[in-house]
């Protein structure tokens, strides 16, 4: 069988990568790479590429060549809608109808386009106008095998990393931005002194960072149970994961944040706000809460051993619902569907 040719771009190569859809990305490189009817080239933003398929994961203006060149059949990842931005960078809310626009011309010129969640589907077809033929729900995914922790490796990363070995770790991912609510882990810290929080992430933006002063005055001004490491190689918050015994994410949106994906295959109970986007990817697998119910459901999840199995064994469904393994297959036949 004849390989197909996809180069496949996120323009999270050549700028910022500490977020979920470079993960997104990586994580799918790395599954076409290992097949042998894929020759897969990655980026190349400077050239056109002589190929079957172009998969893009960003919809920046470095993409536009590939988005307009003739030939290849135009896939491209849905990982952002309008809302996706509200919260993250600064006059947003402003620009949201100019952004609006700029989506709707954008992912109308794919052939195919990718939605992450059933959400962001419907965003795409009824918000951006895209018609529902060219929409295929494609949930993110992972390979859940390269989290999979044990108490050894809880142990060997809590000694890594300098915790002690009963304290109770409580990680969450993600830019500091508004939407994120790393308010939300100062407040948890406050409530519960005895359980120690870290956030992994920063502000990639700096200044043009919504609310860039007051995002910055949480990194500066934490409780002395929260940590704040920052932006680190991705291979580092794997460390973090191991080490952790619940994963929390109280951001006010999200599409299908990998960051859930990787706390789930290192199969940590998962504790997300209740939003409609859950609604048909984590479901009633993650403990999801309001404002004031996040430092409940950690203190029941630190004090009661029974439902903390529960919770895990609820994880560890989620991790077998987006695990990679199936994933690769069905976007190769997308492909040959599209070159038909």
């Amino acid at each position: 069988m004849q390989k197909i040719r996809v180069n496949m771009a996120s323009e999270s190569d050549i700028s910022v990568q500490g977020h979920g859809v470079h993960t997104a990305f990586e994580e799918m490189v790395d599954s076409l790479n290992k097949r042998s009817d894929i020759e897969l080239i990655r980026g190349e933003f400077g050239r056109t590429v002589d190929c079957d398929i172009v998969h893009l994961h960003t919809i920046g203006p470095s993409t536009w060549r590939k988005l307009f060149q003739r030939g290849p059949k135009k896939v491209v990842s849905a990982h952002v809608v309008p809302a996706s931005l509200v919260g993250s960078i600064i006059l947003m809310d402003k620009l949201l109808p100019a952004v609006r626009g700029y989506m709707r011309w954008y992912y109308n010129r794919a052939d195919k386009v990718l939605a992450v969640s059933g959400t962001v589907a419907r965003i795409l077809h009824e918000d951006l106008k895209v018609p529902q033929e060219k929409i295929e729900t494609f949930y993110n995914t992972i390979d859940m095998s390269q989290y999979a922790s044990d108490d050894a490796k809880k142990q060997a990363a809590r000694q890594k990393l300098k915790m002690k070995g009963d304290e109770f770790v409580v990680v969450g991912i993600g830019q500091v931005q508004p939407r994120k609510r790393l308010d939300m882990f100062v407040r948890m810290a406050k409530e519960l002194p005895d359980v120690t929080f870290i956030w992994i992430g920063g502000i990639p933006f700096k200044r043009l960072g919504a609310d860039y002063t007051t995002m910055q005055k949480l990194i500066e001004t934490p409780p002395q149970n929260l940590k704040l490491p920052g932006v680190i190689p991705h291979d580092e918050i794997k460390n973090y994961l191991s080490a952790a015994d619940v994963f929390c994410l109280p951001a006010e949106q999200e599409n299908h944040p990998m960051c859930v994906l990787e706390a789930a295959g290192a199969g940590l109970p998962i504790v997300l706000r209740d939003i409609p986007e859950y609604d048909d990817t984590f479901k009633d697998d993650a403990w999801r809460c309001n404002d004031d119910e996040f430092s409940g459901a950690i203190r029941t999840l630190k004090d009661d051993k029974k439902a903390y199995a529960a919770w895990k064994k609820k994880a560890d469904a989620i991790a077998k619902r987006f695990d990679s393994g199936a994933a690769a297959e069905r976007l190769v036949k997308l492909y040959h569907q599209l070159l038909q």
